[in-house]
């Protein structure tokens, strides 16, 4: 077995994620990488981010909660499950977990702790090494239609199985805020999301009936679904532009080639270098 994708190597916004006021809220996993920072607090089902990632609000996880060295949350850690705190994290506000609580050195919690099982004071391993180390073990034991099963729970459910949700997942060095989503990785937004901020990436791909309050920059080609509002520009460096049925741009649209589909509407100017094309009735097939 062949570990060849970084996991990490992709913005995904799984379908119905909503930026709230201080929140993004998901029903599946959170995973964040390291050094990015999150502008808003994160609520999931487990919440695991890398060695310095910083989050402004607080993190409610509903199954286990994994932060790695030096992250900062500036609010409460609240845990359903268990949690595994890296050495010099700092929480501002409180942390609490309703399982078993392994904590590192020159951990820093302003406002106190407690864990309804075990509290155990060590460094617990990151988050990463833990993984490829729990990986190994089961590869050289033979086991590997488990560690299959372990990649697509915890890393991405690439062919939607039982596991749940597909996780969202933040890259390395990203900023996240109600201004901007900023990642130099592909970008991909599933369907009926509502996020606040411009998206600024290497290629995106917004999925249906999404509300995308501000404008979408791309190196590469942006493709937009069925039914989505863009309240903003779309603007492509190198790429083409694709507006699915009843899109809607509520500004300009700059590529090379543009596809318009049926009903698709673009309220501000158009500049296309290529070729404009626009369907009037169902799509061909190819």
């Amino acid at each position: 077995m062949a570990i060849s994708r970084d996991p990490l190597g992709e913005l995904v916004v799984p379908a119905g994620t909503e930026a709230q006021e201080r929140d993004l809220v998901t029903d599946g996993d959170v995973f964040v990488g390291g050094r990015s920072s999150v502008e808003f607090g994160v609520r999931g089902r487990n919440v695991f981010a890398g060695e310095g990632a910083r989050f402004a609000g607080d993190i409610e996880a509903a199954g286990d909660c994994r932060l790695d060295v030096l992250c900062d949350v500036d609010g409460n850690v609240l845990v359903g499950e268990d949690a595994y705190i890296g050495e010099r994290v700092h929480v501002s506000g409180e942390l609490r977990v309703a399982g078993d609580l392994d904590i590192g050195d020159d951990v820093e919690v302003e406002e106190g702790f407690e864990a309804n099982g075990w509290i155990v004071i060590r460094n617990p391993m990151p988050t990463v090494i833990f993984l490829f180390v729990y990986l190994k073990h089961l590869l050289l034991v033979g086991e590997d239609d488990t560690a299959r099963e372990l990649l697509s729970e915890v890393l991405e459910d690439e062919n939607e199985e039982e596991d749940g949700p597909e996780p969202l997942v933040i890259p390395a060095n990203a900023t996240v805020t109600d201004d901007a989503w900023r990642v130099s990785t592909p970008a991909r937004i599933g369907d009926v999301c509502r996020l606040y901020g411009n998206v600024r990436a290497e290629t995106i791909d917004v999925g249906s009936a999404c509300n995308v309050f501000g404008s979408l920059r791309a190196r590469g080609d942006v493709t937009i679904g069925d039914g989505t509002r863009i309240h903003g520009d779309v603007t492509t460096r190198d790429g083409s532009v694709v507006l699915g049925e009843s899109a809607r741009v509520l500004g300009d649209v700059s590529c090379d080639d543009l596809e318009l589909g049926p009903d698709a509407e673009v309220d501000g100017t158009i500049r296309a270098d290529g070729t404009v094309t626009m369907q009037t009735g169902e799509r061909d097939l190819e």
